[in-house]
């Protein structure tokens, strides 16, 4: 009989110790809605793998209801094809996947696995894409789960999905969005006044295999003033005659009254041209503003620096410590090179936009990278 009732009190101990440890690893995430289910969206990318947690309304009926609660990424570079990148790619998906589940209790069901578009394109590119294969292949087998779904999405769906999960709903259908990844670019508008029918907008370049197609053409010679030289002939060449012609085609400039930029590459430019804007989500910027920025990225670029940038802010109420963390950041996942690269495809593309009697208002989106990750999972939920 006493240990019947030991029995129970153990059963009851451990029920209650789970159901507070559910609590509080939903209370360690900041919650907008009273009545809401968390879920999980896992992007392999180009450079690496995001985690995106979103908090969604259990009474949601549209989209853009979601709040972003967490999002986090590891830099694995899988697009370089080889078996340390590999193996690096399947681990941090394998440990982010665990990590919402055991860190955040978010159940299986609750969380979504997808390969992006770059990654597709730059391996149709290569002719790898038996590596896609193999990478669902292991991560079904490492987690125990054959039947885990593991979507490779299109340009098309990722580009609209970006301009529903990015852009507010006020500047839907004004705007042209234009998204820079690590392996491709995508983007584009609904012109017909519908979040149906987008007119896209690709190119097969991105800061990544901008910067890889430079590295190669430097040979023996890696100095900065080599990169430049080769950078600034990959972005006249081919670079040049695709961006030209993908704008052309889109006929976004007559139907669009502001272009926005997401990606990497527009959240380190944003962050390095204004880090007192540090709290700015979307920051406002002009051609002018960039070129410069490139320019002191060649020449000075030591002055990127965390410590100096942080030394010539004047206001004293800004959190420096909390811009100084985020330029830290910024430099730890782009190196010169690779904001070279990224600035100068950012510039070309910004370049088709400034017309003689009619300049666009350019934005620059730093919390890009969970926008279309976001708007997948509130798609699916929503079925």
């Amino acid at each position: 009989m006493i240990s019947k009732i030991l029995r129970h009190f153990l059963l009851l101990s451990i029920l209650l110790m789970a159901g507070s440890y559910m609590v509080s690893a939903q209370n360690s995430l900041k919650l907008k809605y009273k009545n809401s289910a968390v879920y999980a969206g896992i992007e392999v990318g180009s450079k690496g793998i995001k985690m995106s947690l979103l908090e969604v309304g259990k009474n949601a009926k549209k989209m853009g209801t979601f709040n972003i609660v967490k999002d986090t990424a590891v830099n694995t570079d899988f697009i370089s094809f080889t078996d340390a990148s590999f193996k690096a790619t399947l681990n941090g998906l394998y440990n982010l996947y665990t990590e919402a589940i055991n860190k955040y209790n978010i159940p299986t069901e609750n969380i979504y696995t997808v390969v992006s578009s770059g990654v597709k394109v730059l391996a149709e590119k290569d002719n790898k894409k038996n590596w896609i294969t193999r990478l669902v292949d292991s991560i079904r087998l490492k987690i125990k789960d054959p039947n885990r779904a593991v979507e490779i999405v299109d340009v098309m769906q990722e580009a609209r999905l970006s301009h529903l999960g990015i852009i507010p709903e006020g500047k839907r259908y004004t705007t042209f969005l234009i998204d820079i990844g690590s392996g491709n670019t995508k983007g584009g508008y609904f012109p017909n006044g519908n979040t149906k029918d987008l007119k896209l907008f690709q190119l097969t370049w991105g800061t990544k295999s901008t910067a890889n197609a430079t590295d190669k053409r430097c040979e023996d010679d890696k100095s900065i003033t080599n990169f430049n030289r080769q950078l600034s002939r990959v972005i006249a060449g081919a670079v040049n005659t695709e961006v030209i012609y993908a704008v052309n085609e889109s006929g976004a400039y007559n139907m669009s009254d502001n272009v926005a930029f997401s990606g990497g590459i527009a959240w380190s430019v944003a962050t390095l041209i204004f880090p007192e804007l540090i709290e700015n989500s979307v920051v406002p910027v002009t051609y002018d503003e960039v070129v410069k920025f490139g320019e002191r990225l060649l020449m000075n670029y030591a002055s990127l620096s965390d410590e100096m940038m942080v030394k010539n802010i004047k206001d004293h109420t800004l959190d420096k410590i909390a811009i100084a963390k985020e330029i830290k950041r910024v430099n730890q996942v782009f190196d010169q090179k690779s904001l070279m690269a990224g600035t100068s495809l950012l510039l070309k593309i910004m370049r088709q936009f400034e017309g003689i009697y009619e300049r666009k208002q350019f934005f620059l989106i730093k919390n890009g990278q969970v926008g279309w990750i976001s708007a997948y999972v509130d798609q699916n939920i929503s079925k």
